[in-house]
């Protein structure tokens, strides 16, 4: 393999990657999905009002 193949195989994987970058954080961003993400962003506050306690510890191992 040349160094010319070798860069243009760089080039190719980071338009790649770029490209990927772009359209990932535009999915993320799309208005469409917000429901979605809002709704997943409250899961961690959904459920049991109840604290779990602390271990002990004498149990902890």
């Amino acid at each position: 393999m040349q160094w010319d193949d070798l860069n243009l195989w760089r080039s190719i994987v980071t338009v790649t990657s770029l490209v990927l970058f772009v359209g990932l954080v535009g999915w993320t961003w799309a208005r469409r999905r917000a429901p979605v993400f809002d709704e997943a962003a409250q899961l961690p506050f959904i459920g049991g009002d109840d604290p779990v306690p602390a271990p002990r510890p004498s149990e902890r191992k």
